[in-house]
């Protein structure tokens, strides 16, 4: 494989990665609101249990991909197996000195 593909196949994997902690934490967050707060709490307050569910399942998701993403760039080089995303094209090649 070339590094363009590994890239793709690694961002394309990363997405699901990101996604599928995202829904793990919304269900984890979702039944643990249902057994222990719903049967605590009064109605006027359960109103905006969704959407606090839904930011913290995703902030988590966010922060479980950062822990991950860290470790892993830690054990792969980089360079060596993907190709960059983003290239400037102002930067010039240096020039090859030979003396």
């Amino acid at each position: 494989m070339n590094k363009k593909l590994n890239t793709v196949l690694f961002i394309l994997g990363a997405t699901v990665f990101n996604v599928i902690i995202a829904v793990i934490s919304f269900v984890l967050i979702l039944i643990f609101y249902i057994a222990v707060i719903v049967p605590n709490v009064p109605g006027a307050a359960q109103s905006w249990a969704f959407s606090l569910i839904f930011l913290s399942s995703i902030a988590i998701s966010i922060l479980v991909y950062r822990v991950v993403l860290k470790a892993l760039l830690n054990k792969v080089d980089v360079e060596k197996y993907f190709d960059p995303l983003f290239v400037n094209r102002n930067m010039r090649k240096k020039p090859s000195t030979s003396e």
